[in-house]
């Protein structure tokens, strides 16, 4: 069985077609990805796709969506009705969802008769307790509003934290795993049990870390100084919060990481700052989700900083020391997220990884799975 994993982005549409076997590990048979205008000018892109793939043949499409609310919790098969629904939702992420809906539509259109499944980054953080998604607002606020924490990269965090297991040789019952999925967006989850306990995003992928435009954390009453002083409107200040903050409004310079890494080893000392605030936010996550879990046996570094920048590594494991962490220098200077590699000391008290994500992947496996119940 062949599955196509559609991973559609503000810009650009990535794709992987993977042969399924009834026994055995999958293959890929392509992969690529091709630009669009963004929004519903996805559309073009995933047609071409459809096209490009067809010759290898194409049994079903895994489509990777961003935000699935409180509705979808688990990868589900698609329908007219259920493509009605999530259109419904698209009020919670106005950015990724019309688009993603757009994408679906044209797969449906291309291959009418072909399966389709929606695959949540939401999904994995279903299993949040209330005290972790509830945020400390009046009931009447929440209840019927939408209101609550849902959590963002789901989709990679399913995948490293299997494959973390997987290179470990150990089953998910016991573990306590905190994963750094660290990109232009960036976020932390705590892992127990293979389940997701707390994640640092929130009702929407602006809360948590600093990232590279966006702000992360902020207090809420500064926003709302900004506003009632004129300083900004509110459009103004969208824009703000999650274009023009975080690494690039600390640094006045880049949001790219590897451009401040150069600048700050060249003594540029507002590159240097916004690495040190990023990294530092990091660890202040990673503590209390240590405190979260009871004590983290692992931490786990994915993403395209996350895997390729040792020297951010470096920066946040060197804060951990309380943790009993100890950094391998060699290991971690070759780990550059081509496999997954441990880069701690056989003494340190809690293992450091680096685990490079596949968010496709892990769409196509999970789409696998539902179209296999269907025994198709």
């Amino acid at each position: 069985m062949n599955i196509l994993a559609l991973n559609g982005g503000s810009a650009t549409l990535k794709f992987k077609l993977y042969k399924f076997p009834d026994a055995g590990s999958e293959t890929l048979l392509l992969e690529g990805e091709e630009e669009h205008s963004g929004g519903k000018g996805i559309v073009p892109s995933a047609q071409a796709v459809v096209k490009r793939c067809e010759k290898h043949g194409i049994d079903a499409i895994g489509y990777r969506i961003v935000h699935g609310g409180s509705t979808f919790v688990e990868p589900t098969l698609l329908s007219p009705e259920r493509i009605e629904t999530l259109r419904g939702l698209e009020f919670l992420d106005p950015l990724h969802n019309p688009a993603e809906v757009a994408m679906v539509e044209a797969g449906f259109r291309e291959l009418p008769h072909a399966p389709g499944v929606a695959v949540f980054d939401t999904a994995f953080h279903s299993t949040l307790p209330e005290l972790a998604w509830r945020y400390a607002l009046p009931r009447g606020l929440t209840e019927h509003q939408h209101v609550r924490k849902y959590g963002f990269h789901g989709i990679s965090f399913s995948f490293v934290s299997k494959e973390l297991l997987k290179s470990q040789h150990r089953p998910p019952a016991g573990s306590r795993i905190i994963i750094c999925h660290l990109g232009s967006g960036a976020s932390i989850c705590a892992i127990k049990d293979g389940a997701s306990i707390d994640t640092s995003m929130g009702m929407t992928p602006l809360e948590g870390l600093v990232m590279s435009t966006r702000s992360g954390d902020i207090d809420p009453g500064l926003l709302l100084y900004l506003l009632h002083s004129g300083k900004l409107s509110i459009d103004e200040l969208d824009d703000t919060l999650n274009h023009k903050s975080g690494l690039l409004g600390l640094s006045g310079s880049s949001g790219d990481v590897r451009t401040l890494e150069e600048a700050e080893a060249k003594g540029d000392s507002a590159a240097n700052m916004a690495l040190e605030i990023f990294s530092y936010r990091v660890c202040t996550y990673i503590g209390g989700y240590a405190a979260a879990l009871g004590g983290a046996d692992t931490i786990a570094f994915a993403g395209g900083i996350g895997e390729r920048s040792p020297e951010i590594r470096e920066k946040i494991c060197w804060r951990l020391k309380f943790l009993g962490v100890e950094l391998s220098a060699t290991a971690n200077a070759a780990a550059l997220g081509k496999k997954p590699a441990k880069i701690t000391t056989e003494s340190s008290s809690v293992q450091v990884w680096v685990i490079p994500t596949n968010e496709e992947l892990e769409v196509s496996r999970q789409s696998y799975g539902v179209v296999r119940s269907l025994g198709q």
